[in-house]
């Protein structure tokens, strides 16, 4: 069963204003919402690709890669178009696996940082 939502409700499912929603429609990151009585309707798939697009928006894809994104899934399954897309998404992922790297690399020096911290601040323990 297909649930509709307005987009208030899509909003706070999502986590995106109303704002951003029109603006992504707009912009073509959502394909053209379906309207009841001229109001907004997000269905199941809508809010599905909304989940999508801020996943890769919070990982830091930019808004062109997404449009670029957005614009070759509406062109359907063409073998050239698969393959972009597959090879956006695996470039995307490298360099959120080097991110991951280098954040892991940054938590251990400040864990560090915190373990020398408690050393100063433990008292001398004597013989």
């Amino acid at each position: 069963m297909n649930t509709f939502l307005s987009i208030a409700a899509a909003s706070k499912a999502s986590g995106l204003s109303a704002h951003t929603l029109r603006y992504y429609e707009q912009i073509g990151l959502i394909a053209p919402i379906g309207r009841s009585s001229g109001a907004r309707r997000y269905n199941d798939d809508d809010m599905r690709w909304l989940e999508f697009l801020v996943r890769l928006r919070s990982t830091g894809m930019s808004m062109r890669d997404m449009q670029r994104y957005a614009q070759l899934l509406r062109e359907g399954q063409a073998p050239d178009n698969v393959a972009e897309r597959q090879a956006m998404l695996e470039q995307h992922a490298l360099r959120l696996e080097e991110d991951q790297r280098v954040l892991g690399e940054t938590l251990q020096i400040i864990r560090k940082k915190i373990c020398a911290y408690q050393a100063l601040q433990t008292p001398a323990k004597r013989a």
